[in-house]
């Protein structure tokens, strides 16, 4: 008969064993998320910059790399047949991989922000066809690089970006409305003037035409309109030719009467 104390340690080995196997089977495996711009047209000779950022549950650290390929779309290209690596990132240095590229590729991102986006200057005809973003973030190593299609056109061939041609169309609307509004109140001060300018030449013309009062009439309307003195009013001053002497050597001398004013008031 086996000891009380070996059975027990029996049934603790296989409930350990058990509890480990569900733990290593049935937890789900984490991925990484990679994400880049699906296409980018950049003018020769021009600096282009291809983006990728990638998301991770788990936590960027020196055993987090990164990988560009790329391969042409020239049938002629030497690149064209697979994806070749031109630079890759690991514990934290750069390393630019074929020489077509390896003075012109650059890490410009920032593996801290999870941003691992390089930058091509100049930009060559040769560049045109498909670049590869791979990340790893162990444990997170299992994902799909991200793809960005570069297209190098001429500067006559550039197209415009959606927002320059929407700024460009605000812009003018606005100068248009200016336009619009300067023109109506010079318009608006055009009649205002030229309203006042007849006005006053219809009220000379209609005051020139009014006869004036004559200076009689006004004379008259003035003696009539005049009040009547509160005093007593003093007759008319007659001159009469009196006779003292009599005789016809006697001078005739003339004296003033005055005629009392008898009217009553």
């Amino acid at each position: 008969m086996e000891p009380r104390w070996l059975n027990n340690v029996c049934r603790r080995v296989l409930w350990a064993g058990f509890t480990l196997y569900v733990v290593i089977v049935t937890e789900p495996t984490s991925a990484i998320d990679i994400h880049a711009d699906a296409e980018v047209i950049v003018q020769n000779g021009t600096k282009g910059v291809l983006r990728c950022t990638f998301k991770s549950s788990e936590v960027v650290s020196t055993w987090t790399s990164v990988t560009w390929s790329f391969q042409s779309s020239q049938p002629d290209h030497q690149f064209s047949k697979a994806p070749y690596v031109i630079y890759h990132f690991s514990n934290g240095k750069g390393f630019p991989g074929q020489d077509e590229f390896k003075d012109r590729v650059q890490f410009i991102g920032d593996i801290n922000k999870k941003d691992v986006s390089i930058q091509l200057n100049p930009v060559q005809f040769s560049d045109n066809g498909t670049f590869f973003c791979d990340v790893k973030n162990p444990p997170d190593v299992k994902g799909t690089q991200a793809r960005t299609e570069l297209r190098v056109v001429l500067k006559e061939s550039f197209p415009q970006s959606q927002t320059a041609v929407i700024i460009g169309g605000v812009c003018g609307a606005i100068i248009l409305l200016i336009v619009i509004a300067v023109a109506a109140c010079f318009v608006i001060r055009v009649l205002h003037n030229r309203h006042e300018y007849e006005g006053c030449t219809t009220l000379e013309s209609v005051s020139s035409q009014a006869p004036r009062p004559q200076k009689k009439a006004e004379s008259s309307r003035e003696g009539s309109t005049c009040s009547s003195p509160s005093g007593p009013v003093q007759g008319p001053v007659i001159y009469a030719q009196l006779d003292h002497s009599g005789s016809k050597n006697s001078f005739h001398k003339m004296e003033p009467v005055v005629y009392a004013d008898i009217r009553k008031n």
